[in-house]
């Protein structure tokens, strides 16, 4: 999500972009099997997760007992959309990889629930706020193959896909700040601290038409850098680049959850330039528009 972080569960306009790499999910009949089993990798290919669950989707064990529970939920929560629909099915094998490292954070448990959805010909949106919760801005990425607009709206999710790409894409970069944050205690942060203003939230949909029009990288930065200023006194937490990039010649833009994950970092220097500054503070992991993208 580039704009309308926080904002967004409260119908704020965000502008979201799916990424090069997500995860898959193949299924597979087990006609001999007594349970479902469950094998996650991460992206070589090694074994994360493994669990096993009842006919109905109920938890029977699990190598982690927190992500046992999640997806019990999530198979819990299709036979709730579905009735019967495990009593329609054979005891089955699941398998999840991952195609990005798994603390880069680019949604493991929204592809899962998008690919989980699809297979079972249910609402993803419907799943994910029965379960997990969130804006939904996600499953949206999940399912999309451009940029989009995200608005939550009556509380349902509304999506438009763009053919947008930045006109200052070549100076932009995503930097990945080697520390994981739970985007689920960043929303009750949100919460805790009243969930900002009216006001605020209308001027976070301004600011992501104006982030839209931006001709160039001098308007992108000063977009930002007032978007990032609303965010930081609603949820009273200091903005990524005073922390710890404040000689950064651009913006420092916290992305999603703030405080872990990806930061995108625009300014009028060529990517190159972005990449080596981060490097030289020891984030190694900086990538190009294109590559993430």
């Amino acid at each position: 999500m580039l704009t309308g972080e926080y904002f967004v569960l409260d119908g704020a306009l965000a502008l979201a972009m799916p990424t090069r790499p997500g995860q898959w999910l193949r299924i597979t009949p087990q006609p001999e099997a007594s349970e479902h089993h469950w094998t996650s990798r991460r992206r070589d290919g090694s074994v994360w997760f493994e669990g096993t669950f009842a006919e109905g989707g109920a938890l029977l064990h699990a190598t982690d007992a927190q992500v046992g529970r999640r997806l019990e939920s999530l198979l819990g929560g299709i036979g709730n959309q579905k009735p019967g629909f495990w009593l329609q099915q054979p005891f089955l094998r699941f398998e999840t990889q991952l195609e990005f490292p798994q603390d880069w954070g680019l949604g493991s448990s929204s592809t899962l629930i998008a690919a989980l959805s699809r297979w079972a010909n249910i609402d993803p949106f419907a799943l994910l706020d029965h379960t997990f919760g969130g804006s939904g801005y996600d499953i949206a990425c999940a399912n999309a193959h451009r940029p989009l607009l995200f608005q939550r709206r009556g509380g349902e999710a509304h999506y438009l896909e763009l053919p947008y790409q930045p006109p200052f894409l070549e100076q932009i970069c995503f930097v990945h700040l080697n520390r994981k944050q739970d985007s689920r205690e960043g929303i009750r942060r949100f919460r805790a601290k009243a969930g900002g203003s009216d006001r605020q939230r209308e001027r976070i949909s301004e600011l992501t038409m104006l982030f839209l029009q931006a001709r160039d990288a001098r308007e992108a930065v000063a977009v930002m850098e007032e978007h990032e200023a609303i965010v930081a006194k609603a949820i009273d937490l200091s903005p990524v680049k005073q922390e710890l990039f404040p000689n950064f010649p651009g913006v420092v833009k916290s992305l999603g959850a703030w405080g872990g994950d990806f930061v995108m970092a625009l300014s009028e220097k060529p990517a190159q330039a972005t990449k080596q500054y981060f490097k030289v503070k020891g984030y190694e992991t900086a990538l190009e528009y294109t590559e993430l993208m």
